[in-house]
């Protein structure tokens, strides 16, 4: 018999940062549990004297004594109390260890929060109740965010757990696949959303001219400091501060951001005094910054200390449910009318790469817009090399394309059903898309 979690399940989250513990007890309080949260393993072990919780998450690195010296404490009292560990990746190793002397489980940091909740559900025997795939309710979406497919729903999803937290967030993604709206997301979903949320690009930074950028300056603290400079992190107090590319910081300055994350205060430039500051720092890269942690480019306590949950935005190629749609909005931005794609248009779309992914789409749908002097955009409007694309020979498999496939699809559903009309855009026989259409769904079947 199913059940669910319910005030009786105890959840205990020992962390030194608060925003890790916030983030991770308020998911799983929104799932039905009571939180108990303690800084350290000290404070834990008190707590554990007074009332014991159904289970316990337990960070390894905390001050003090470490989670791997405390689980054998945790052990002594309650023998059989469920412990996750969640372990930084060099900690790997010991996590490993301490399940053979007595953890449960263990999760490496970054933390996938679907994955910890299957770590907790299957530790407490708890069993979500058969059916479809439930949906978390989202707040409100701008009306530029499009998106079908399934990744990124899930991708939104975690957005608006993260969204209210404080923690530091990591945005991982290709060039031009949307991480600048996934950060105004978590902004505008936050409670900082009355603040600013001031934007910049590390590789657009000076090196020389970063730490004032970021941190401001005193004036005369060097040559052309005519005046005082806040800097960034003060610039956007109250509210968020969005750097993207922060693979591209210089690995002289990571310290001292790693610093202002510690301790949320600044040192201006040619200043002997630290200044306060309340930013959540949201960042974003295009690398993959654990290969940079190994080649010693990127400091791994920072990698850590950015990227306490994944957030990876996938690539276009790879949520091609989302091409058309994004293709569609796009193409009534830049017309400002109604306009409509005719179905060789979007089989063109549909079968290209977009290796520039989302801001590839939009600048060829700009230039669509811009030749197309009626309401239908034809392959002749697109970009020499979208309709490259379409014209490469394709091995004969016997069975329909997925492009080939979508495009039917979207044309009868363009004509609300209607074969005739459909086969007509499509130009061919009406006797033919039934065909096509049956095998479509023998397929959908899984008929051979």
């Amino acid at each position: 018999m199913a059940n669910a979690p319910s005030v009786s399940s105890v959840l205990m989250i020992v962390d030194d940062e608060a925003s890790q513990r916030k983030l991770i007890g308020g998911f799983f309080s929104n799932a039905g549990f009571t939180i108990v949260e303690a800084d350290s393993a000290e404070a834990m072990l008190e707590a554990l004297a007074e009332n014991a919780p159904d289970m316990i998450l337990l960070d390894v690195r905390l001050p003090g004594m470490s989670g791997i010296e405390a689980l054998p404490k945790i052990r002594e009292r309650l023998p059989s109390i469920p412990v996750v560990l969640i372990t930084a990746f060099a900690d790997v190793r010991q996590a490993v260890a301490a399940v053979k002397s007595g953890a449960d489980d263990y999760l490496s940091k970054p933390i996938d929060l679907e994955e910890l909740k299957v770590a907790v559900y299957d530790a407490l025997a708890i069993h979500e109740p058969d059916g479809k795939e439930s949906r978390r309710e989202l707040p409100d979406l701008p009306d530029d965010f499009i998106f079908e497919s399934r990744s990124m729903r899930q991708l939104v999803e975690t957005v608006a757990v993260v969204a209210p937290s404080d923690a530091p967030i990591l945005i991982q993604g290709p060039s031009g696949a949307g991480k600048e709206l996934i950060a105004q997301l978590l902004h505008q979903w936050s409670p900082r959303a009355p603040n600013p949320l001031v934007t910049t690009n590390c590789a657009g930074l000076s090196e020389t001219l970063i730490e004032s950028e970021l941190f401001g300056h005193k004036k005369g603290a060097f040559t052309g400091a005519t005046e005082d400079r806040v800097g960034l992190f003060r610039t956007a107090s109250g509210g968020s501060l969005f750097l993207d590319e922060i693979g591209e910081m210089p690995l002289q300055m990571q310290p001292k951001l790693l610093r202002v994350l510690e301790t949320n205060e600044v040192s201006p430039v040619g200043s002997d005094r630290t200044v306060d500051v309340d930013t959540r720092l949201i960042a974003a890269t295009n690398r993959n910054l654990m290969e940079e942690v190994k080649a010693g480019s990127f400091r791994e306590d920072l990698y850590y200390r950015l990227n306490v949950v994944e957030l990876v935005l996938p690539s276009l190629s790879d949520r091609r449910e989302d091409i058309l749609p994004l293709a569609k909005h796009f193409a009534r931005q830049f017309a400002k009318r109604q306009v409509r794609l005719s179905p060789q248009a979007s089989q063109a779309i549909l079968a290209h790469s977009w290796s520039g992914n989302v801001r590839e789409l939009r600048n060829a749908m700009q230039r669509a817009c811009l030749l197309c002097q009626g309401d239908v955009i034809l392959p002749e409007h697109l970009p020499a090399n979208v309709l490259a694309t379409n014209d490469r020979p394709q091995p004969d498999s016997g069975r329909l394309s997925q492009v080939e496939r979508a495009t039917i699809l979207a044309t009868l559903q363009e004509c609300e059903g209607n074969r005739t009309h459909a086969a007509k855009k499509l130009g061919i026989s009406r006797r033919a898309l039934i065909y096509k259409l049956r095998e479509i769904e023998q397929v959908d079947l899984g008929s051979p």
